[in-house]
């Protein structure tokens, strides 16, 4: 049966001289849903890891423009050889230009102190699982659209600068957490280093990852309709990796303006210039590549961990079924035993 439509049910044809603004379509879809999204504000969990001194705090303070360790303590060389690695989650709402940020940094203090080094990253291999496990329980429970999201969504890995690449403890510690977290190396106080030294530590370092089999957070590539100066910046990002970072607390004035850096007899070292410090490349990278680094994180390493617990439990329950199975005949087999015990006495007594 054919139907012609009538000018009734046709879709009506938009006058040019409609307001466009007020057009709601498809078209319209990722600008509603990034409105959506940054109304509902995002969740980002990062792990600092590296050994004490090498400016890890001052680092997050510097990135995010907020004191997350206002009264913190700074441990004695004899505290240091005593403690073990203890892990301090500090979270900060922080909210610019009407977009939400639920941060929390993940502080590893007592990294690299320990003379055992093994127990360094079996701390931190714990807690990522324990994030991974405590979401796994949260939703498979009732109340599953407020899950509060607390897995590592990025490993800053700070990297000496006075050592020249990786240390057996960084090389180890990384083969041991590539396979559950996004890892991002990090040189730390690269202002130490000449512009000939820090080029040739990034290729000590990489060459080391490459030989040690370690894989490092891969920047991904831009969309082929991205434009031309995006895709620039991100392969910009991509080589600079190890970033180079200088961090500092003081800022100074100069020619007007508030700069913060370190002042050195020869001259000031800015921490935001780019000719010698990947500081602002690195913050580029976090907020670029913020969507995708949750989304490796939930779709790759938090995956691979809940088929591996459900396969771990499938096995114990198949093992389990396995047990009750044979006790459930060693049972059995015990009554015909006790059957024909019985029927051999009453044979005997029948003979006598």
């Amino acid at each position: 049966m054919n139907i012609t439509p009538t000018t009734e049910n046709r879709p009506r044809q938009k006058d040019n001289n409609d307001d466009k603004s007020n057009f709601v379509g498809f078209a319209n879809l990722p600008s509603q849903i990034h409105r959506k999204i940054t109304k509902r504000g995002f969740e980002f969990t990062v792990m600092v890891v590296g050994e004490s001194g090498l400016g890890k705090a001052t680092l997050i303070n510097n990135l995010f423009l907020t004191d997350l360790y206002p009264e913190r303590h700074i441990p004695t060389a004899q505290e240091k050889l005593r403690q073990s690695v203890k892990i301090d989650a500090s979270t900060v709402e922080i909210e610019e230009r009407g977009v939400k940020v639920r941060l929390t940094i993940v502080d590893t203090l007592g990294y690299g102190d320990n003379l055992n080094g093994t127990e360094n990253y079996k701390s931190l291999s714990n807690y990522i699982d324990n994030q991974f496990e405590r979401y796994l329980k949260d939703e498979s429970g009732l109340n599953r659209r407020n899950i509060a999201d607390n897995r590592i969504h990025c490993l800053l890995y700070f990297i000496s600068s006075f050592t020249r690449g990786l240390k057996p403890l960084d090389i180890e510690c990384m083969k041991a957490l590539h396979h559950k977290v996004n890892i991002v190396p990090i040189i730390a106080k690269a202002d130490a280093l000449t512009t000939i030294e820090l080029i040739r530590m990034k290729q000590t370092i990489l060459q080391q990852i490459h030989d040690n089999h370690i894989e490092i957070y891969q920047i991904p590539d831009c969309d082929s309709d991205e434009d031309e100066e995006l895709k620039e910046k991100n392969l910009e990002l991509k080589k600079c990796i190890p970033f180079a970072i200088i961090s500092s607390e003081r800022t100074y004035e100069v020619g007007g303006k508030h700069i913060q850096g370190r002042m050195y007899p020869w001259g000031l070292v800015e921490v935001e210039n780019n000719n010698y410090s990947d500081f602002l490349k690195l913050r580029s990278m976090l907020i670029i590549h913020m969507q995708d680094l949750q989304e490796v994180t939930h779709e790759v390493y938090y995956e691979n961990y809940r088929s591996n617990k459900l396969q771990l439990k499938k096995f114990i329950d198949n093992d389990e079924k396995q047990k009750k199975l044979i006790q459930e005949k060693d049972i059995e087999l015990r009554r015909m035993q006790d059957i024909l015990v019985k029927m051999q006495e009453h044979l005997t007594e029948k003979q006598k």
